[in-house]
């Protein structure tokens, strides 16, 4: 096997075979091009510096075997960046300093295509079959950004203090992303009103996956602190159903966010188990999705609700643990013309099963509501009353409901059942109902240890 040539890098520099890179800062406004397959760079103690915040430091194109490692680059648009390559390895690369948009100025917009992708440390575009491990991409605006890419191994990366996405997933699936940090993904837009008046977030995110990014696994990652921890969208602006779905999450932690610890609206057969969402305004915000499971998940002083759904059906919510929260469950229904028209199934909230979770010192443990706005307003007269979305067929069974204001509250509900939960200390009441019809209420422990 030749030996690795030793190379001081220039300005356009293009690397056909095994290097090692001559340790140094040099400022390259045009970067380093990578042209050959099965070749190794490495770059210990070199940084790469950009101008003006344009180009790519390191790029790659038709790539194939490629090994890049111990790289630190500033100042570009992109510091790699990667289009139709198989079987890379980026591992212990620096990136930084990438361009970004100005501060408090804008609400980002999550559905940027490759060609006018935001800046970031590394941009993955139809990549396969890749390892990018232990790399440092933080301070800019995003840290990894992945395009229709598949069955890449993302770990270990630290991807915190960005301005947008720390792992950022537009079409990519059948990946893998383990124990990578992405805290401190935030951004403030602000509005009329003054200083503080907007919108903290603006949709950054810990973790963001659109454009059908599915079957991917998300295990014991971190994105505490973002704008959102963990953010699948999968309906587009112009009402393209574009799911990400068949997604598992697990012992991930998306606590302490202004607004939703994991959000996934119009998405299908998602698994979420033994995560942390907890003190953010939601712990998980799932609307319109359907055949969901969410179990042994810990919801604790969450603002409005652990689990917030509207329109959701088909979920499996089992042995999660919900305290002083706003609301434990909130499911809610509400008529929407161009919703109803994409998604017929989903009218109302319908066929869920609650069962064996544990509701403590909540406001409301479970809220079931027909024609609500975001669970907790009733809609006006004239956008209420429509028989098909009332919520219906729902199974609350075997739960530990104690010591809130309300233990159960149902609102022009059908069709639920009550069985076998403990309802105990609930200050209010263990069980509200309003409008209902055919509710069954059997086999439930009360206050006095006996039946209901």
């Amino acid at each position: 096997m030749p030996q690795a040539q030793r190379v001081v890098p220039t300005n356009g520099l293009v690397l056909t075979q095994d290097t090692v890179l001559s340790p140094g800062t040099y400022v390259l406004p045009d970067g380093v091009r990578i042209a050959a397959d099965g070749i190794t760079i490495e770059g210990d103690g070199v940084t790469l510096v950009g101008v003006g915040k344009s180009g790519a430091g390191i790029r790659m194109e038709g790539c194939r075997g490629v090994n890049l490692r111990g790289i630190t680059l500033k100042g570009y648009r992109h510091g790699i960046y990667a289009v139709d390559c198989e079987d890379l390895t980026l591992m212990r690369n620096c990136v930084s300093d990438t361009h970004e948009e100005a501060p408090n100025t804008l609400f980002l917009d999550i559905w940027l295509p490759a060609e006018r992708a935001y800046g970031g440390g590394i941009l993955l575009h139809r990549v396969s079959q890749s390892r990018i491990e232990e790399n440092d991409l933080r301070h800019q605006q995003s840290g990894l950004l992945t395009y229709g890419c598949s069955h890449l191994t993302v770990r270990r990366n630290m991807a915190a203090y960005n301005s947008g996405f720390g792992i950022h997933l537009y079409g990519t699936c059948d990946s893998l992303f383990e124990e990578n940090c992405a805290d401190y993904c935030c951004r403030f837009e602000p509005r009329e009103g003054g200083l503080h008046f907007g919108h903290m977030g603006a949709d950054a995110a810990g973790f963001l996956a659109v454009m059908g990014s599915c079957r991917n696994r998300f295990v014991r990652n971190t994105a505490r602190l973002g704008g959102d921890g963990f953010f699948l969208a999968g309906l587009s602006p112009d009402g393209t159903p574009c799911g990400c779905d068949e997604n598992l999450f697990e012992e991930n932690d998306g606590s302490l966010s202004p607004n939703i610890a994991f959000e996934a609206t119009f998405c299908r057969g998602n698994v979420f188990r033994n995560n942390h969402a907890d003190r953010s305004n939601y712990g998980f915000w799932l609307g319109y999705s359907w055949e969901t499971t969410l179990e042994q998940n810990r919801m604790v002083m969450n603002r409005q609700a652990g689990i917030a759904v509207e329109n959701g059906h088909g979920f499996r919510v089992q042995g999660n643990s919900f305290q002083a929260n706003g609301h434990g469950i909130l499911l809610w229904s509400r008529w929407e013309e161009p919703f109803a028209a994409l998604y017929p199934e989903s009218l109302t909230s319908h066929d869920w099963i609650i069962e064996r979770n544990t509701f403590l010192r909540n406001g409301v443990a479970i809220r079931i509501a027909a024609d609500q706005d975001h669970g907790i307003r009733a809609l006006p007269a004239e956008k209420s009353g429509r028989n098909e979305c009332r919520p219906r067929d729902h199974q609350i069974l075997a739960n530990d409901i104690q010591d809130n204001r309300l233990g159960v509250w149902l609102h022009r509900t059908d069709r639920t059942v009550l069985e076998r939960n403990i309802l105990r200390g609930n200050v209010e009441a263990n069980l509200r109902q309003e409008d209902c019809e055919e509710t069954v209420f059997r086999n439930n422990l009360g206050a006095a240890g006996g039946y209901l």
